[in-house]
């Protein structure tokens, strides 16, 4: 059975950092590209973040670059998503995917290519 469990979310004031993580099992983890996504209340869900499986490709949305980092640990099945200088505009709930096609070689913004969910972590960013 797979997993996805995301972790790390919270309240934090305007200007703060936090680290989300996601830890897999079910799958064979260092196949999989993977993903971050966020969700703000009545939007719907966008691409914040991707990494190839063995880590040597990224890619970040322009809203969260240079502010937000992906980054992934094989050995521990998880992926990570550092975030600093968040703003209230970055409250959301926060979930982990990974790539349907294990030979991708590129990172895909597209959601509708993501196989596996977690269950998500909510940030909120507010004084």
């Amino acid at each position: 059975q797979v997993q996805l469990v995301e972790s790390g979310g919270g309240l934090v004031q305007p200007g703060g950092s936090l680290r989300l993580s996601c830890a897999a099992s079910g799958i064979t983890f260092n196949r999989y590209n993977m993903a971050w996504f966020r969700q703000a209340p009545g939007k719907e869900r966008e691409f914040v973040a991707a990494i190839t499986r063995n880590g040597g490709a990224r890619t970040h949305r322009d809203f969260v670059k240079d502010r937000f980092t992906i980054s992934r640990v094989d050995a521990k099945n998880t992926v990570y998503l550092q975030m600093t200088s968040l703003k209230p505009d970055d409250t959301a709930v926060y979930y982990c995917a990974a790539d349907h096609d294990v030979w991708r070689t590129w990172v895909t913004e597209s959601i509708n290519e993501y196989i596996y969910w977690g269950q998500g972590t909510q940030v909120t960013v507010s004084s």
